[in-house]
């Protein structure tokens, strides 16, 4: 019988051995190969313990005697392994309690180095001697190793207190990054530029570093300011409201809502105001990404509202345009305006000089992605030409259901007409999909126009009661027009026509 050359111990462990091994090696599968590697150094000094059986009384028993008790103390570290796998990282996650890792690496050093004084022991040798004779050894090597001891009372610190988690973001010495793994040693983060930064433990304690954002968290947030500069000339009442007006309601992605962004008035220049815009950011990597989306937005935002960033008053123009040159730039945006209003079917009736007037009337609107033009149920102010870009026409049902997107419209297109002619309330709410370049036409823009020639109302009527339509369907839950939507009864085309001519006073 082999068991009859094992040693004692040797059939306990193999019992224990295969039973944590069955119960782990399933659920620890990213530790195979350790697993592995710890079964084969088990085997090893199964082997050994076995040739110690087998040899007893061909060597000195001295010799056999050591053998046997290396082999039984490689037996108890390879036990100790699994069992050690099995309670920190089967048994303890299963009962949700968490435990540091160093914490959980030290208590199974720890481990080794009893069973270590066990077989000792048990080995005849006098610890009083062995401790006396080696205190001075303890004390050189403590002080030999104070930066490695430094490093792991350091790691497990910050495991224990959960100062420092996988997954923080944190900044130090003017490094950020994230959390991505903490060692007796070292703690490493992984920068924006996705550089691994290895930090030593007790730099970390010796030294201040802040967390930028918390995983623990609900929402891992952290603050971004954006600032920009303003004419003294434009009211901070103005600047503010637009600017957060747009940010609030545009889809930005990565900016968060809660807690809602701020725009404050910082300073005064020489010739400006400063401003700063304050939001936070769900997700930290993409901080520069994020804030040069801001940007876009708030430029879109005071651009709409006629505002210009401001310009240090030392400008100097070493090239003074002519008025031939400015002349030649303003025809230029006067053909690509007038170029817009061509293509649009509700201008279509409108001589040349007509739509020359109709084009010096028009005011520049430019939108960044994710910009809302429009809500649904807004006042109808002005109506909008789509120059460049895309935008989306989303219908909100009475009932509150979710919203549907009904359209979308890109160059040559335009929003918002039944509204501006009718005086009805936005009957969608339209959102850029993409950068828009439009123009804006209000009530008085076009009004001039349709006052000198009343008989355009008869056509615009017909073309506005085919968008009427749409509606008219959508409301009776229909999810596309039905056929011959686009010939209006000559009842519902007077009705309109009568709205436009109530509304223009004609």
């Amino acid at each position: 019988m082999p068991f009859a050359y094992l040693s004692p111990e040797a059939p306990f462990a193999i019992l224990l051995m295969l039973v944590i091994g069955v119960l782990i090696f399933k659920p620890l599968q990213a530790w195979r190969r350790s697993l592995v590697n710890t079964g084969v150094f088990f085997l090893t000094c199964l082997l050994g313990d076995l040739a110690a059986g087998l040899l007893e009384g061909h060597l000195p028993q001295g010799v056999v005697h050591w053998l046997r008790e290396m082999a039984v103390f490689g037996e108890g570290l390879a036990v100790i392994r699994y069992l050690g796998l099995a309670f920190f990282n089967v048994v303890m996650p299963r009962m949700h309690v968490q435990v540091a890792g160093i914490l959980a690496d030290i208590l199974v050093i720890v481990t080794y180095v009893l069973w270590g004084f066990l077989r000792l022991s048990m080995g005849g040798v006098e610890f009083s001697h062995l401790f006396a004779t080696s205190a001075v050894l303890t004390a050189v090597v403590a002080i030999s190793m104070q930066d490695t001891l430094g490093n792991l009372l350091g790691g497990l610190a910050l495991q224990m207190d959960n100062s420092l988690e996988i997954g923080d973001w944190i900044e130090i010495n003017e490094i950020s990054g994230k959390v991505t793994d903490i060692q007796w040693r070292y703690t490493a983060i992984l920068t924006r530029d996705g550089e691994r930064v290895v930090i030593p433990n007790s730099h970390l304690m010796k030294n201040r570093y802040a967390v930028i954002c918390n995983k623990r968290q609900g929402v891992p947030l952290q603050r971004r300011i954006v600032g920009f500069n303003v004419d003294l000339s434009v009211t901070p009442a103005r600047v503010t409201a637009a600017v957060l007006h747009d940010i609030e309601t545009a889809r930005i992605p990565n900016v968060s809502l809660e807690p809602a962004p701020l725009c404050l008035l910082m300073d005064f220049g020489p010739g400006f105001a400063r401003y700063q815009l304050r939001y936070w950011l769900l997700d930290p990597g993409p901080d520069d990404a994020t804030d040069s989306e801001v940007r876009r937005h708030i430029l879109a935002a005071l651009q709409r509202e006629g505002i210009r960033l401001a310009v240090a008053d030392q400008t100097i123009h070493l090239v003074e345009e002519n008025k031939a040159h400015r002349d030649e730039v303003r025809a230029r945006e006067l053909e690509r305006r007038v170029g817009a209003i061509s293509r649009i079917d509700l201008f279509a009736r409108l001589s040349d000089d007509e739509k020359q007037e109709l084009a010096h009337r028009l005011i520049a609107a430019p939108f960044a992605k994710g910009d809302t033009l429009f809500r649904q149920g807004a006042v109808a102010h002005w109506l909008y030409i789509v120059a460049s870009g895309e935008a989306e026409a989303w219908w909100q049902p009475p009932d509150g259901g979710p919203q549907r997107l009904i359209d979308t419209r890109g160059p040559g297109s335009v929003f918002g007409e039944l509204g501006l002619m009718t005086g009805a309330p936005r009957r969608s709410t339209v959102i850029a999909i993409s950068d828009i370049e439009a123009y804006r036409l209000d009530k008085a823009g076009f009004e001039h126009i349709i006052r000198a020639r009343p008989e355009l109302a008869e056509g615009i009527s017909t073309i506005l009661n085919r968008r009427l339509s749409r509606f008219d369907d959508l409301e009776k839950g229909h999810a596309q027009d039905k056929p011959g939507a686009d010939s209006p009864r000559a009842s519902e085309v007077a009705v309109l026509r009568k709205k436009i001519r109530d509304f223009f006073g004609l």
